[in-house]
């Protein structure tokens, strides 16, 4: 198993974590027609928010980021990103297996939408999240947590 750690993100991160997005979505977003070198980028910015933001590291190298931010009734994970270097090393597992456990989830709704074909969506249904609705581009998702 890897040694994973995860801290929350600050306010200079913000670039280096729409770098990564804009790398790990890629390949989907190529074959969804939607990639576009400046707006990948900036949906990251203009959503990003540290204080619900944590970076992935393994063996102090950083490897990904998440968040996971309060809405209403619910819990919205979003931004969930592993390099592609690190992906099918089950980093994402545990990642989603910590989050899953906090406190502050126990008992909400977990929403979250992933793209079209991306492999992502495996790893979300491993772990209850059951299709809402979709589009052409996006799969809406979520999971009741006990």
């Amino acid at each position: 198993m890897n040694q994973l750690t995860m801290h929350q993100a600050v306010q200079e991160d913000v670039e280096r974590l729409a770098e990564l997005r804009a790398l790990v979505l890629y390949d989907d977003l190529t074959r969804l027609g939607r990639y576009d070198e400046v707006k990948v980028r900036e949906r990251f910015r203009n959503t990003f928010d540290p204080e619900y933001t944590w970076i992935i590291e393994v063996e102090g190298e950083l490897v990904g980021c998440v968040a996971l931010k309060p809405k209403l009734e619910e819990m919205l994970l979003e931004h969930f990103y592993i390099h592609p270097d690190y992906q099918g090393r089950r980093i994402g597992s545990q990642v989603l297996n910590m989050l899953l456990k906090r406190d502050e989830v126990r008992g909400r709704r977990v929403t979250l939408n992933v793209l079209q074909g991306s492999p992502a969506r495996r790893l979300y249904e491993r772990f209850g999240f059951v299709l809402d609705s979709e589009d052409e581009v996006d799969v809406f998702m979520s999971v009741q947590v006990q």
